[in-house]
């Protein structure tokens, strides 16, 4: 038998988690319990979704090892697991945690009759559903759980990450947009982040071509134009893609894009900060006082390059530009996009030429990036698993990782 480590942690302040600094609240970690692969899926993207940490289990003594291992704050509990059944996990795991503690649990079973939920309840279950059940029932149902039960540094859920990353192209048709667009499906389909997209080519943006949408489609002029820019009017202007990410677009015709100014950016920014883990910001090659707006905003910047000289000369020139302008060299990032395509100038050449450390690299896929571009369907949404959604995924991992340890900006600070 598995002896649980101390249950009285439910009863007492939690120790700090890496990542967060002493009275900071942290991320509520569940435990999935179900053998079924498609509802572990399910489960952990949902999950994922509100900000919890999400382990899983796809037996019943592997579920009764990780409870007593990992501490979850909730169990998701499945009655018809192999090895030993729900009803006996909820029994052992109350015998052993005793009076001093009370992880709460929700038993999930195809079963509608009454009496399975009686057993399951008598069993030591907190709650009980009838599978299938909608994702916002079962939010529910965990959050008003955990703020009975868990401890009170505990996070229903997490504040979002609120970090902006702008995307820059040293040149045209170096693929900043296609980048930009894949980086923000990988960061929310694979990372399970809350991601929104804000097309700030403002004359000649991109994105609803990228993306199959109409000129029809609300954009940033419908938040300039308005008495007042606020929270519940950006989201009504923002657009929701099949690929489950937010897009803010660009104007409609580019005789339009001169009503957005500089002042204008800062706060849908920050307003965008507060709803989302990543306000990803493709931006146009002009260094003009919209986009200087948007990298003093900016947490990261992305310069994407190719190695070829025309290239190489303008990253240098820009690297010049924003230091002059005091940009921190920590925040500027290089990004050799279609790095195994036959240029000439390898990636150490580049380098040495730039004299700074390319950081990250994109393979080349013509034929799958065009096909994506001319079908409107991003190869991360519908290809994830090719040569080239796999090494944006790399990025995308890469990104996350580094963002995450970074300090959490205070809005309306920048």
């Amino acid at each position: 038998m598995y002896r649980p480590v101390d249950r009285c942690a439910y009863n007492r302040p939690a120790e700090p988690m890496d990542g967060f600094k002493s009275g900071e609240a942290m991320a509520a970690k569940i435990l999935v319990i179900d053998d079924d692969p498609n509802v572990q899926r399910l489960l952990t993207y949902t999950l994922k979704q509100e900000g919890y940490e999400v382990l899983v289990a796809s037996d019943g003594a592997e579920g009764y090892r990780l409870w007593s291992a990992e501490v979850p704050a909730l169990i998701l509990l499945d009655i018809m697991l192999p090895k030993v059944d729900g009803y006996q996990v909820a029994t052992k795991i109350r015998a052993e945690e005793g009076s001093a503690a009370h992880v709460p649990i929700i038993m999930l079973t195809a079963e509608r009759e009454v009496e399975q939920k009686v057993r399951g309840l008598r069993a030591g279950a907190d709650d009980y559903l009838i599978k299938p059940f909608h994702p916002a029932e079962l939010l529910a149902r965990i959050k008003s759980l955990l703020a009975r039960f868990a401890p009170r540094d505990l996070l229903v859920g997490r504040p979002p990450l609120g970090r902006v990353l702008a995307f820059y192209g040293a040149k045209g048709g170096v693929g900043t947009t296609t980048i930009a667009i894949n980086a923000a499906i990988a960061l929310h389909r694979e990372l399970g982040r809350k991601v929104v997209l804000v097309d700030a080519n403002l004359q000649f943006g991109d994105h609803r071509v990228f993306l199959d949408l109409g000129l029809d489609r609300k954009s940033i002029i419908d938040v300039v134009t308005a008495p007042s820019i606020d929270l519940d009017l950006i989201k009504q202007v923002l657009v929701h893609h099949d690929s489950g990410i937010d897009l803010l677009l660009a104007p409609p015709s580019p005789e339009t894009a001169e009503l957005v100014t500089e002042e204008h950016m800062p706060q849908i920014l920050d307003h965008l900060r507060s709803l989302y883990d990543y306000v990803i910001v493709d931006i146009d090659k002009r260094l003009d006082e919209i986009n200087l707006k948007i990298l003093d905003q900016a947490d990261q910047f992305f310069v994407v390059m190719t190695a070829d000289l025309s290239c190489l000369k303008n990253v240098r020139l820009v690297l010049e530009t924003i230091g002059h302008l005091g940009v921190e060299p920590g925040k500027v990032h290089l990004v050799l996009n279609r790095s195994n395509a036959f240029t000439g100038i390898s990636m150490k050449n580049a380098e040495s030429a730039l004299k700074r450390t390319i950081e990250f690299q994109v393979i080349n896929e013509y034929r799958g990036a065009i096909s994506a571009l001319n079908s409107g369907a991003p190869f991360m949404y519908t290809k994830a698993d090719s040569p080239l959604g796999r090494s944006l995924l790399d990025f995308g991992r890469t990104v996350d990782k580094t963002s995450a340890a970074m300090p959490q900006p205070a809005l309306g600070t920048h």
